[in-house]
C-alpha cells in the first residue's frame, strides 16, 4: 500500500504566484472590444444594403440547425446511456443468465440508474435467448421485474425487437407507437452483444408530444413551419399540427408534397433533404429560395445520426417589414452576441476549464485517497489554490506522525462503507491493533524513539491492508484500527496473523515487555454481516472487546469475536 506523504514532510506552499488570471481575462477582454467595436465601424458603413436579405436567411438556417442540433441533441444523449447499458458487464451476465436473481439484482441497479438520466421513464428489454421482453420503469423495484411479454416473429409490435437484433447497426430510430402506455414516441432500440453475437435489445422512447413542443411551439406559425422529414419525404413532425390529437397521438402519415405545392421547389427541397439524409459530419443548413408563394425560402440541415432532416419554410418578408426601423439594432445584436460568445469561450478557456480540471482531480482525489491534483505546477492563482487545498486534504485525512490514515478518515471512511454494505448485506471486519506495553517502552527508550516505533509499526501494518477499499487508521495513541469492508471471518483472521507477524519481523527490542523480548502488538477481530440499523462505533466496540481478550491471555496474539448487533 503506497503511503502518502506526511503534511510537514515537503516545502511549504506559497500563497503568492507569479501570473495572474485576472490580468490576463482584462487585457484580453480589453483588445476583444477594441476589435469588436472596429468591425461593427467597417460592416455598419459597408454592409448595410445586402443585410437584410441576409438576415432572413440566417433566422432560416439557424432554425434549420437549432431544430436539428436539439433533436440530434436528445437523441445522442438517450443513445449514449443506452450505451451504458448495452455494454453493462451487468446487464450482459443477466441476458446469458436470465433466471439468476443476483445477475438480475445487479442489472436492475445498474439500468435503474440509467432510467434516472433518461428522457423517458422507463426502458424495454428483449432477451434473445428466451425471447422474453422486461419493462424497466423508474418507479419498479427489483422484485417487479418480470416478463411482460413473449416476443413473436408474427406479432407486428415486436418488429422493434426482430428489426434491431437482425440490424447491421448497433442502434435503430423510428416513431411508433408505445403499446403499453399507449402514447406515440420517437423509439431508440439499442442491441446488445458479446463478441459480435447479440443477445438482446435494449429500448426506450422520447415522447412525442414533449419533442415536437420542444423543437417548434416558440415558432410564429404565421410566418414559419418547421418540419422533421425522412429521407423519402415523409414528414414526422410538422409545428403546424402542435394542436392535432391524431398527429401527436395517433397515426399519422404526411407528405412533403401536402406542404409544398410548387413543383420545382418541392424537388429542389426534395433533392437537398436526400443529399442530407445521413450526413453524420456535415450540418451545415442548405438554403433554397422561391420568388413567391407562401414561404419564399426553406433552410435544409441534417439530423445528427439519424436519416432524417429538419426543415424550415420561411417568409422573410415580415423580417425585412421589421428590418427597415431596426437595422442598427439587429447589426448590433447579432454582434454583441458574437462578442459574447467570444467573451465566453476566453472565460471559459482561462478560468472555467481550469477550475473544471481541478474540481475533477479534488473529486478523483477525494475518492481515491491517491490522486494527482491539477494546477499544483501552476504559477498563478490556481497552483496556489490547487497546493493550499492539497495540503490541507492532507492536514485532514493522514496522521502528521505515522503518514497513515487518521481518525477522522476512519470515521467518514466507515459511513460510507456501512452505507454501501447495508444495501447488499455485505460483510464487514474490523480489526482493533494495540501495541504491548508501550508505555513501558516510552519510559525506557525515550519519546522520540517511541514516536520512531510508531512510525515503523504503522508502516509494517499498513503493508498488510492491500485492496483498495480496505483501509488502516491511527485509532489514537499506540491503537490503530483495519476495516476490511466484504471480508468474512476466515479473511479477518487470516490478517490479523498478518499483522501480528509484520509486527514480529520488525524485531524492535523491548526489555520491559512481558510478552516478548521485541515489541509485539494485541489483535482483536470481529466480523458481521451490515444492517442499515448498525453503526460503525457497534463494530469498533466489539473488536475493542476482542482486543481486550487478548491482552487478557498473554498479548502478542490475536482474538476473533463474532459481531452481535445491539439489541434496543
Amino acid at each position: 500500500m503506497t503511503k502518502n506523504p506526511v503534511p510537514g514532510d515537503g516545502p511549504g506552499v506559497s500563497l503568492l504566484g507569479k501570473g495572474k488570471v485576472s490580468s490576463r481575462f482584462r487585457n484580453a477582454n480589453i483588445a476583444l472590444f477594441v476589435i469588436s467595436f472596429c468591425i461593427i465601424a467597417i460592416m455598419l458603413f459597408l454592409a448595410f444594403n445586402g443585410i437584410i436579405k441576409q438576415i432572413s436567411a440566417d433566422y432560416a438556417n439557424r432554425y434549420a440547425v437549432s431544430s436539428a442540433d436539439a433533436l440530434s441533441a436528445r437523441i445522442v444523449k438517450e443513445i449514449g446511456l443506452l450505451s451504458k447499458a448495452a455494454h453493462s458487464n451487468a446487464v450482459i451476465d443477466w441476458l446469458l443468465d436470465e433466471g439468476s436473481k443476483t445477475k438480475r439484482l445487479l442489472a436492475y441497479d445498474e439500468m435503474a440508474g440509467i432510467v434516472e438520466e433518461l428522457y423517458s421513464t422507463n426502458l424495454y428489454v428483449g432477451v434473445e435467448r428466451s425471447r422474453n421482453e422486461y419493462n424497466i420503469d423508474r418507479n419498479y423495484a427489483a422484485a417487479d421485474i418480470q416478463p411482460i411479454a413473449a416476443l413473436e416473429k408474427t406479432n407486428p409490435y415486436d418488429a422493434w425487437y426482430f428489426d434491431c437484433i437482425n440490424s447491421d447497426s448497433e442502434h435503430i430510430i423510428s416513431i411508433a407507437m408505445d403499446n403499453v402506455l399507449q402514447k406515440k414516441r420517437v423509439w431508440l432500440d439499442y442491441k446488445v452483444a458479446l463478441k459480435g453475437m447479440p443477445i438482446g435489445v435494449i429500448c426506450t422512447g422520447l415522447e412525442f408530444s414533449h419533442i415536437a413542443g420542444e423543437l417548434f411551439s416558440q415558432y410564429d406559425k404565421n410566418n414559419i413551419r418547421g418540419l422533421i422529414v425522412d429521407e423519402n419525404g415523409g414528414v414526422l413532425i410538422d409545428s403546424d399540427k402542435l394542436d392535432n390529437q391524431d398527429f401527436l397521438y395517433g397515426e399519422f402519415d404526411g407528405k412533403l408534397e401536402e406542404v409544398l405545392s410548387e413543383p420545382e421547389f418541392l424537388a429542389a427541397v426534395k433533392s437537398q433533404i436526400e443529399s442530407a439524409s445521413g450526413n453524420i459530419e456535415d450540418a451545415t443548413p442548405k438554403l433554397i429560395r422561391l420568388p413567391a408563394g407562401p414561404y419564399n425560402c426553406a433552410s435544409i440541415a441534417p439530423v445528427r445520426y439519424t436519416n432524417w432532416s429538419a426543415v424550415i419554410l420561411y417568409n422573410y418578408t415580415s423580417a425585412l417589414n421589421m428590418s427597415l426601423f431596426l437595422p442598427v439594432f439587429l447589426i448590433m445584436v447579432l454582434l454583441l452576441l458574437a462578442l459574447a460568445f467570444t467573451t465566453n469561450i476566453i472565460i471559459y478557456r482561462i478560468i472555467f476549464r481550469p477550475l473544471e480540471k481541478l474540481m475533477i482531480s479534488l473529486t478523483q482525489l477525494k475518492e481515491n485517497q491517491d490522486g494527482h491534483v491539477y494546477g499544483v505546477d501552476r504559477d498563478d492563482e490556481f497552483g496556489n489554490l490547487a497546493n493550499t487545498i492539497k495540503d490541507l486534504f492532507t492536514k485532514a485525512n493522514y496522521d502528521a506522525l505515522t503518514g497513515i490514515h487518521n481518525r477522522r478518515f476512519m470515521e467518514n471512511s466507515f459511513i460510507s462503507a456501512m452505507g454501501f454494505l447495508s444495501r447488499s448485506d455485505g460483510m464487514l471486519s474490523v480489526i482493533m491493533i494495540d501495541i504491548d506495553y508501550f508505555k513501558k517502552y516510552n519510559d525506557a527508550y525515550g519519546h522520540d524513539q517511541g514516536d520512531v516505533c510508531l512510525k515503523l509499526i504503522a508502516d509494517a501494518l499498513s503493508g498488510c491492508i492491500t485492496r483498495s477499499n480496505d483501509f488502516i487508521a491511527r485509532y489514537g495513541g499506540e491503537e490503530f484500527v483495519a476495516a476490511l469492508p466484504n471480508t468474512d471471518k476466515n479473511g479477518a483472521v487470516l490478517t490479523a496473523e498478518k499483522l501480528l507477524e509484520s509486527v514480529r519481523k520488525l524485531n524492535i527490542p523491548h526489555g520491559d515487555s512481558v510478552a516478548a523480548e521485541h515489541v509485539t502488538v494485541s489483535v482483536g477481530v470481529t466480523t458481521g454481516q451490515v444492517k442499515y440499523t448498525q453503526n460503525w462505533e457497534e463494530y469498533v466496540k466489539r473488536a475493542d472487546e476482542a482486543l481486550y481478550m487478548s491482552k487478557q491471555n498473554g498479548r502478542n496474539r490475536y482474538t476473533y469475536l463474532d459481531f452481535i448487533p445491539f439489541q434496543p
